[in-house]
């Protein structure tokens, strides 16, 4: 068995990224597994990935918007939920799954050396991948509408894809690690996904934010928050019934900038704690 310690193997971010490169076909193994083992046994399959955010959609477009009336000043108001749930969706699917990736393969890291980022990284794989089945419903719906997302801003999905990689990774190497030493951290990160799920601009407008807490401080820290950030960019790009109407924060592609930058910090660093951290991985999981 080969431990971590100081071991360049697995210590430096680029010895890692290395040896993450020459096991990607594993990888890629991992996440057609993840992805087979989540619907084991189910007729239906891959539709359970759709049954969740279209339930979501329902409730929030229905009891929401319709009888609390969120949807009055929100054109086209299904769509700007669904929007916001793809993109939320990600980033929970990601640090969701990562955070018990560790754990999950407790099996498998017994047995055999393997770097322990590619099970983390796995789970990444495995949420990009129903993101983008729930990514291709919500542009058939912008079609359906007659509203597809053909115009100047559609390319800030890439920017707002990178950002919700960027974080979902880092965070979730992190807690990929802490979970295998603190098991409560798993049950922790649901309860607080749901809370950011609610601190999101999903089924209210940031519009309505900006109001509340007028120009400040807490207004910038709750802009600056790299989801709302996301969010805010998916929205500018799918939801073609807010443009001319839709209010956004000023600079709004610097502060993606700025954040993808400090996300990619994070993720060197987390990183490294969790190359720290992995030493005894196998003998306490």
């Amino acid at each position: 068995m080969v431990t971590v310690g100081g071991d360049d193997k697995t210590g430096g971010s680029w010895a890692a990224l290395r040896d993450i490169f020459g096991h990607r076909e594993l990888l890629s193994l991992l996440v057609r597994r993840d992805l087979k083992s989540r619907y084991k046994d189910s007729v239906l399959g891959f539709v359970w990935t759709l049954v969740r955010p279209l339930t979501q959609l329902l409730i929030y477009a229905i009891v929401i918007g319709q009888v609390l009336g969120a949807a009055r000043g929100i054109p086209d108001f299904a769509i700007y939920v669904f929007t916001g749930l793809t993109a939320y969706g990600l980033f929970s699917d990601i640090i969701s799954g990562t955070t018990a990736s560790i754990v999950n393969n407790a099996g498998l890291i017994k047995k055999i050396y393997l770097p322990r980022e590619i099970f983390p990284l796995a789970s990444v794989g495995s949420a990009g991948f129903n993101f983008l089945i729930q990514f291709a419903i919500l542009l058939v719906a912008t079609i359906v509408i007659g509203k597809p997302p053909l115009h100047d801003e559609t390319w800030y999905l890439i920017p707002s894809v990178l950002l919700l990689l960027v974080y979902g990774t880092a965070f979730g190497l992190l807690l990929a690690a802490i979970n295998v030493y603190l098991r409560d951290v798993q049950y922790l990160v649901e309860v607080v996904l749901l809370l950011l799920l609610w601190a999101s601009p999903i089924v209210y407008s940031w519009k309505m934010v900006r109001d509340a807490l007028g120009h400040g401080i807490w207004l910038d820290i709750y802009t600056d928050n790299p989801v709302t950030l996301a969010v805010l960019g998916f929205q500018k790009a799918m939801w073609v019934g807010g443009q001319g109407t839709a209010v956004y924060p000023d600079q709004l592609l610097l502060r993606m900038g700025i954040a993808f930058v400090i996300g990619i910090l994070l993720l060197l660093g987390f990183q490294r704690v969790f190359a720290r951290l992995q030493g005894n991985f196998a003998q306490v999981v």
